[in-house]
């Protein structure tokens, strides 16, 4: 049995450093400080420098940190890059380079990709450019690091690549720096994504789709190219959930090395009295706007009931959770009104300044016929969530039972009515519902039960499946519904059932649900997670020993 492997130094990149975009931002920066400890400042995150002439928040600026490599890294790679510590717990150091000056190469490098690992850029279009000419600026870096501290074999060294964006990071590093142990983590794959995206059937006809071909009907050749051939070159590829491990063997035509699933960090859950200070600080705010949009008291027993994430109407279930509240309607029994903060940003063009004006002075009335958002959208007709409230006879009037308020803007703390980060937000709410369709792991109801707010979700979702071996009903802290390509509207009846038994239950009940939710969170944490990411990185080294001796 061969020995376990450990990286003594370990070089990730992605898109996501120090650039909060999505859910890999999450992965990352909450999974930083684990590494940290154990891998002190020889842990180094690589992300793009577009902030430009604007502070970036998320990034301190240290330019006396490894000031002669950034130097060398200059004259020798023609890369301009910034080092500092990444705004996170561990504070790890984060590398931002400015990839621009290689757009200028772009064809002589999509040439030389192309003779040495068969990827088409050819078919390219959008973000195609940017993404891998970043990723290829994270392979120079890598090696200009490891060429200017003469490092070596004796060096064990993993290059960590997150997403299609960062793949040309991987094909340089392969072709320059063979020595180095590569891994790749598809978080969702473009096809996968993109079929689900286009409103066909993913999971009842996976066995039948193949990948390639879908990218041409798709026109998605270049980062099907890209992503697939990466899953194949690295030393060790990982997904982070089991079904989307499905649809890499499917799509990719390539089984994972091992599943790393998303863990997370509970430190930005408020302990103790600062818990029960910001719930209440939350409800407040929460019914403020509320009532203030409405233009009526709310009852004092109101359930604050909500959704996030990215605006994929489809994809997150949004449409579901839509058409699940229109049959929560039906019951002539709830015992609780019902708010449903849908948080989810649009394209707005900022703020309601009629609404704004409300909450600063009391003595002021709401001077429109908008009783649904908090935020002016550009366009309110072609809204999907705007139409499905007016498709099914929401009016927010005082005598219906389930009121909507859509909340399109980034909740960062300054959206201009709220003023409060989602977090902050999160922790006043009774129950959230993510009926996704398409989401490799789920982050937005883990964060949910980090709270102790109890959550619904579907085992399409790889948070949902991980967590449906033990636990299916709401009453258990998660509710997990089985969903399908087909029945949409099944899962819609479960939510409202789910959400009228909820509402259902006494002050009691619910403290006890909350704790069940907060016990799952618990066992999600990086502590029982970063294992897998141990074995991945073994699993790396390991083959690439093996490629060595050949």
């Amino acid at each position: 049995m061969s020995k376990t492997l450990n990286p003594e130094y370990i070089f990730e990149a992605s898109w996501e450093v120090c650039n909060m975009v999505g859910g890999i931002y999450t992965v990352l920066s909450t999974r930083a400080a684990t590494l940290q400890e154990t891998h002190p400042d020889k842990l180094i995150f690589i992300g793009p420098d577009i902030w430009l002439d604007k502070i970036n928040p998320f990034f301190e600026d240290k330019s006396e940190l490894y000031s002669d490599w950034q130097l060398f890294t200059e004259e020798k790679y023609k890369l301009k890059i910034r080092v500092g510590r990444w705004n996170i717990p561990g504070r790890p150091i984060a590398v931002l380079v400015d990839f621009m000056p290689l757009m200028a190469r772009k064809n002589e490098i999509y040439a030389q990709v192309w003779e040495q690992t068969g990827v088409n850029s050819i078919a390219a279009y959008g973000d195609y450019d940017e993404s891998s000419m970043f990723g290829y600026a994270t392979g120079m870096i890598i090696e200009s690091y490891y060429r200017y501290f003469n490092l070596g074999v004796e060096n064990q060294v993993v290059a960590h690549f997150n997403e299609w964006m960062t793949t040309f990071g991987a094909f340089y590093i392969k072709d320059k720096l063979p020595e180095i142990a590569t891994i790749f983590t598809t978080h969702a794959t473009s096809i996968g994504r993109s079929i689900a995206g286009n409103h066909k059937p993913l999971y009842d006809y996976l066995n039948e789709y193949n990948g390639d071909q879908m990218s041409y009907e798709l026109n998605m050749v270049s980062k099907h190219s890209t992503e697939k051939n990466a899953a194949h070159l690295v030393d060790c590829f990982t997904t982070v959930s089991e079904i989307t491990g499905i649809e890499c063997e499917q799509l990719l035509d390539k089984v994972p090395d091992i599943i790393t699933p998303n863990g997370f960090e509970d430190d930005f859950v408020p302990n103790g009295i600062n818990f029960a200070i910001k719930r209440c600080e939350a409800r407040v705010a929460l019914q403020k706007v509320a009532e203030t949009l409405l233009g009526y008291k709310l009852s004092e027993n109101a359930l604050f009931v909500s959704t996030a994430g990215r605006y994929e109407y489809k994809n997150k279930g949004i449409d579901t959770f839509l058409e699940s509240l229109k049959l929560l309607t039906d019951y002539s029994d709830l015992s609780k009104e019902i708010v449903v903060f849908i948080m989810v940003p649009a394209h707005i063009k900022g703020s309601r300044i009629d609404l704004a004006s409300c909450l600063n002075h009391s003595d002021t009335k709401l001077q429109s016929w908008n009783r649904f958002t908090t935020h002016e959208l550009h366009d309110y007709y072609s809204d999907n969530i705007m139409s499905a409230i007016h498709w099914f006879h929401f009016t927010n009037q005082q005598s219906q039972p389930v009121k909507i308020i859509f909340v399109p803007s980034y909740l960062n703390g300054t959206d201009g009515i709220f003023n409060k980060p989602y977090y902050d937000l999160l922790i006043g709410m009774d129950l959230t519902v993510f009926p996704s369709y398409y989401e490799p792991w789920g982050y937005t109801p883990l964060e949910s039960i980090a709270f102790s707010v109890p959550t619904i979700t579907t085992d399409l979702s790889g948070f949902g499946q991980w967590v449906s071996h033990n636990l299916h009903e709401i009453e258990q802290g998660v509710g997990v519904i089985h969903r399908s390509d087909y029945n949409s509207y099944i899962v819609a009846k479960h939510i409202a059932d789910m959400i009228h038994k909820f509402a259902s239950c006494s002050d009691e009940e619910i403290n006890s649900i909350r704790i069940k939710a907060s016990i799952i969170a618990e066992k999600a944490l990086w502590k029982h997670f970063i294992q897998y990411y141990y074995k991945a990185y073994n699993i790396a080294l390991q083959n690439k020993n093996e490629r060595l001796k050949k």
